[in-house]
C-alpha cells in the first residue's frame, strides 16, 4: 500500500460519529489508502506530531462538551505548553456532527478545527458541520464535503496506475473470522461470560451494573395517550454515585418475539455457540461481546435489530448480496444519490432493521450495540435511583406501530412477578447548578423534562436553598401532573415557587412558553438582579425555540433592548451557562 498512512479518528457518545469513522476508513481502502479507524483516547495522542493526515470525526454532546472517549485527548491537545509549530507537518480535515436546535451546535468541531490550525495543522477543507435537524440527516453535509475531500486527498496523495479503486459492492477483508464451536461440552456458564457480576469499580457501559427493579408504576390516568412510567432500582453496593443532572443509561434487551423472529428468518441455531478471531495481531474483539458466545445473546442482548438502521447497514449487505437487483437497489440507498429514497423507504416510516430482514435473501451480521439513554436519576435515599420513562409509541404509514426498544422493554418489567434485573451505569450530564446557597435558580421543565429537576430541587432543599422556581407544563392537572403532591407540599414549606400550565384545560391551548411571558418582570429581575440560572429540559421540537423567544421578548419588554442586544444578553447567559438545555428528540 502506497503512503502515507491516513488516520480516521473519532470521538463519538451514541455510535453516529464511530459509525461515520468506519465508513471513511472503508472509502480510503477502496481508494487503496492505508487507514487506521481509532477512538480518540484509545490513541496515543503524543504520536500525533508525526502523523502526516488525519480525519477527525467529532460530536459534540450537552453544553458544547466533548464525547466520553475523547475527553482526554481534549484535555491534551488545548495544553498551553504545546508549540505552535507541534503539527506543521500534518493534513487533516474536520467531520463534525450536532444538532442546530442547540445553542452549540457543533461546537467541539468548529473548535477542534481552530487548535489545530493554531497548532501549525494544514487544513484540507473548512469543517464539516453534519446537523441531525436536517431532513436528510447528517450526511447532507457529509456527502459534499467528503467528496472534495477525497479529491483534495487523492491530487495530493495520488496511488499507482496499478492500484485500482475497489468498487462498491465488492467486499473488504472483514476484521474477524466467525468461528462455530462444535464441540462444546466442556464450555460452562462461567466461561461463557454472558451473566455480569457486581462491577468491581464504578459501573460502565462495558460493565453495567445489573440492578434489581423495586417498582415500576405508571404515573399518567388511564385517559391520558401516553404511558408514563416511574420505575425504581435498588443500587445497594453498586459503586454507583450521582448528582443532580446526571445521567443513567440503560442497555435494554431485543423481546423474546423479536429474538426468535430474527433468528427463524436468517435460519440460526438459538444454542448455537461461536467466537470471533481478529484476523489481524493487536485488534481487539467487538466491545461487551462475551467470548465465546451464544447466537441467543448476540441477538437479544448485543445487536440492535429493532432500530432504524443507518446507511453502512446497506453499504455493508451490498456486499453480501448474491443477487444482482438487490444489490443495485442497496447500493443506490447506500449512495449519495439515494438518500432521499432511503429516507422516504427507511426514516420516515421508521422501518426497523427488523423488518428488512424478510426482504433479503442473504445472510448479514451487523454489530450496533443496542444501547439507550434514560432520563436523569432522582434522589430518593441514596441506595435507591428513580427513572421517569415516557413509553414511545406511535403510528407511521406501516401496518404495526413503531415502538421505543429501551421504554417499552422496561415497560414491561414486573417485579411482582419475580425477580427483575436491569443493566445500567451512570454518566455526568450536562446540566451543572450553581453550589451557591443564594443563587436562585429557574426550571422550564414540561412533560417527562421535569424528571432532572426534582433531583435538583431535592438536593437545593436538603441544603437549604430555597430560590427554586419551576415551570412546569402538560396537558391536564389530573391525567399528567408528575409529582403534584410533592411540588404542592414544598410549595406550602416556601422552598419552591411552581408556576403551571395545563394546555389541554382551557379553550385556548396555554404552554410553559406562555406562563413565562406572563411573568416576564419576575423572571427579568432573578435573571438580571438576582444572577439566577436559567435550566430547559424536555422535548427538542418546537419547545427549546419557543422558550428562548419568550426570553428574548422578556428581556426587550422588562429590560428596554433592543432585539439585537436582547439576542446577545441571551447568548450571554448561554455562554456563562446561566442558560442550560438537555432535550431530546
Amino acid at each position: 500500500m502506497p503512503a502515507p498512512q491516513l488516520l480516521v479518528l473519532f470521538g463519538s457518545q451514541t455510535g453516529t460519529a464511530q459509525d461515520e469513522a468506519e465508513r471513511l476508513g472503508r472509502e480510503a481502502w477502496r481508494r487503496r489508502l492505508d487507514c487506521r479507524v481509532q477512538a480518540l483516547d484509545s490513541y496515543s495522542v503524543a504520536n500525533l506530531i508525526r502523523e502526516p493526515l488525519v480525519i477527525f470525526v467529532c460530536a459534540t454532546t450537552g453544553q458544547g462538551d466533548p464525547p466520553d472517549n475523547m475527553k482526554n485527548f481534549w484535555r491534551f491537545i488545548f495544553r498551553k505548553s504545546l508549540l505552535s509549530t507541534s503539527l506543521c507537518q500534518m493534513d487533516f480535515a474536520v467531520l463534525g456532527l450536532g444538532d442546530s436546535s442547540y445553542a452549540k451546535f457543533n461546537f467541539v468541531a468548529k473548535k477542534l478545527h481552530r487548535r489545530l490550525l493554531q497548532l501549525g495543522g494544514n487544513a484540507l477543507l473548512p469543517p464539516c458541520l453534519g446537523d441531525d435537524q436536517h431532513e436528510l440527516g447528517p450526511d447532507a453535509a457529509i456527502d459534499p464535503w467528503s467528496r472534495d475531500l477525497w479529491e483534495k486527498i487523492m491530487g495530493l496523495y495520488p496511488v499507482p496506475l496499478d492500484f485500482p479503486e475497489i468498487p462498491p459492492g465488492v467486499p473488504l477483508p472483514s476484521r474477524y473470522i466467525f468461528e462455530i464451536l462444535q464441540d462444546v461440552t466442556s464450555i460452562g456458564a462461567e466461561e461463557l461470560n454472558i451473566t455480569s457480576s457486581a462491577p468491581q469499580g464504578p459501573p460502565s457501559e462495558l460493565q453495567p451494573f445489573l440492578a434489581p427493579v423495586v417498582t415500576n408504576q405508571r404515573v399518567t390516568g388511564p385517559r391520558h395517550f401516553q404511558d408514563v412510567r416511574l420505575i425504581e432500582f435498588d443500587i445497594t453496593d453498586s459503586n454507583i454515585s450521582f448528582a443532580a443532572g446526571d445521567v443513567v443509561l440503560i442497555l435494554p434487551s431485543n423481546s423474546e418475539a423479536h429474538t426468535q423472529q430474527f433468528c427463524q428468518v436468517l435460519c440460526l441455531d438459538p444454542n448455537q455457540i461461536f467466537m470471533l478471531k481478529p484476523r489481524e495481531p493487536g485488534v481487539p474483539g467487538p466491545p461487551g461481546l462475551p467470548q465465546p458466545c451464544t447466537v441467543w445473546h448476540l441477538v437479544s442482548q448485543y445487536l440492535d435489530i429493532a432500530s432504524v438502521p443507518r446507511r453502512s447497514f446497506f453499504e455493508l449487505l451490498a456486499c453480501l448480496s448474491p443477487h444482482v437487483l438487490e444489490r443495485e437497489k442497496l447500493l443506490e440507498f447506500s449512495s449519495a444519490r439515494g438518500q432521499e429514497e432511503l429516507w422516504e423507504y427507511c426514516n420516515r416510516p421508521r422501518r426497523t432493521i427488523l423488518e428488512q430482514v424478510p426482504f433479503l435473501q442473504t445472510t448479514f451480521w451487523t454489530s450496533s450495540l443496542g444501547s439507550d439513554h434514560g432520563p436523569s436519576p432522582l434522589l430518593p435515599p441514596y441506595w435507591r435511583l428513580q427513572i421517569l420513562v415516557a413509553v414511545v409509541e406511535y403510528k407511521t404509514r406501516l401496518k404495526d406501530p413503531r415502538r421505543g426498544l429501551c421504554s417499552s422493554w422496561l415497560a414491561s418489567l414486573d417485579p411482582g412477578q419475580g425477580p427483575v434485573r436491569v443493566p445500567l451505569w451512570v454518566r455526568p450530564g450536562s446540566l451543572v447548578f450553581p453550589k451557591t446557597l443564594d443563587t436562585p435558580i429557574i426550571m422550564v421543565g414540561p412533560g417527562t423534562g421535569v424528571a432532572p429537576f426534582r433531583a435538583a430541587i431535592q438536593e437545593r432543599v436538603a441544603h437549604g436553598q430555597t430560590g427554586n422556581f419551576l415551570f412546569f407544563g402538560c396537558r391536564q392537572r389530573d391525567q399528567d401532573f408528575y409529582w403534584q403532591t410533592e411540588w404542592q407540599e414544598l410549595e406550602k414549606k416556601g422552598c419552591l415557587t411552581l408556576v403551571t400550565a395545563f394546555s389541554r384545560e382551557q379553550e385556548q391551548k396555554v404552554h410553559v412558553q406562555h406562563r413565562l411571558r406572563e411573568l416576564g418582570p419576575l423572571v427579568w429581575e432573578l435573571l438580571d438582579l438576582r444572577g439566577a440560572y436559567f435550566y430547559l429540559a424536555g422535548n427538542a421540537k418546537c419547545m427549546p425555540t419557543d422558550v428562548a423567544e419568550a426570553l428574548i421578548s422578556i428581556f426587550q419588554e422588562e429590560g428596554k433592548l433592543s432585539n439585537a442586544d436582547a439576542a446577545a444578553y441571551l447568548a450571554r447567559l448561554q455562554h456563562t451557562l446561566r442558560f442550560q438545555t438537555e432535550t431530546w428528540a
